[in-house]
């Protein structure tokens, strides 16, 4: 199946989230552009699988996501060994704020560690929402790493089991993409897992990097003829710093291309 990602015109949707580019209420401390020098991963793994052919360990450049349920992250002993990046969890559907990412936010940036947010998708509420209490909580922090949609089905939901059309999901996903770039200027990623990925031709949405979740395959054979930029690939980590079993992550280049990547498409 062809997967061409075509440009499409921005929707700047600045009146429906909030309007302008005020700073939200979130956090708004930093220390600035993270350290791009990669520290080698000193990590294990609960459950780990056993790899064919291409495996995370091809890849320098490791980092995790977390949320509250990882408990507190010793966020310096973290950066010693290995976690050169994090996807914080900041926000779910338009009410709810995970307890640990203002904590995280400022202990990851304080210890060097490249950092960014991301959003739960709701499927029953609408985007335009979802986005203002996305920007209501987390800043426009120099140095941060793009904003992250993380749509995934939600079947064990208690009040939300529903599984829109795909066309619905691509559309409201896009409300909600153009509305962050516009208020953060730089463009979003968009997380997924091979399931709902495919149903709803994630790859239709835009020009967009993906960060894609595989656990048992490269993500080459398990999304096949698509792209990543971010590739998890466990969600039973061990990594020091952290308490509970944690998502380790990869970065899809070299050292050299992280540092790349980091000035090119971090937040002034």
């Amino acid at each position: 199946m062809r997967r061409w990602l075509f440009l499409i015109p921005a929707l700047f949707l600045l009146a429906a989230c909030g309007g302008g580019r005020s700073a939200g209420t979130g956090p708004t401390d930093g220390p600035g552009p993270p350290n791009p020098t990669v520290m080698a991963p000193n990590f294990g793994d609960a459950d780990p699988h056993e790899w064919v052919g291409r495996s995370p360990d091809d890849y320098p450049v490791h980092g995790i996501d977390t949320s509250r349920w990882q408990g507190s992250v010793d966020w310096a002993t973290a950066r010693a060994n290995g976690v050169n990046f994090a996807f914080l969890k900041a926000t779910e559907g338009g009410d709810i704020v995970d307890p640990a990412f203002l904590e995280n936010w400022r202990a990851a940036g304080r210890a060097g560690v490249a950092r960014g947010a991301y959003h739960f998708w709701y499927h029953c509420r609408p985007a335009a929402e979802q986005a203002r209490w996305f920007i209501r909580h987390v800043p426009r922090t120099p140095g941060a790493l793009p904003p992250v949609l993380d749509m995934e089905w939600t079947p064990f939901s208690p009040t939300c089991t529903i599984r829109p059309a795909p066309e619905v999901i691509r559309s409201e996903a896009r409300i909600f993409l153009d509305a962050l770039e516009a208020h953060y200027g730089q463009r979003p990623i968009i997380y997924s897992a091979p399931d709902f990925y495919e149903v709803n031709e994630m790859w239709k949405i835009g020009p967009y990097e993906f960060w894609l979740r595989s656990v048992a395959g490269h993500p080459r054979d398990v999304f096949a003829g698509s792209h990543w930029t971010f590739w998890q690939y466990t969600g039973t980590g061990r990594v020091p710093g952290v308490g509970g079993k944690a998502d380790i992550n990869v970065f899809a280049g070299s050292a050299q291309a992280w540092a790349d990547w980091l000035s090119a498409r971090r937040a002034r």
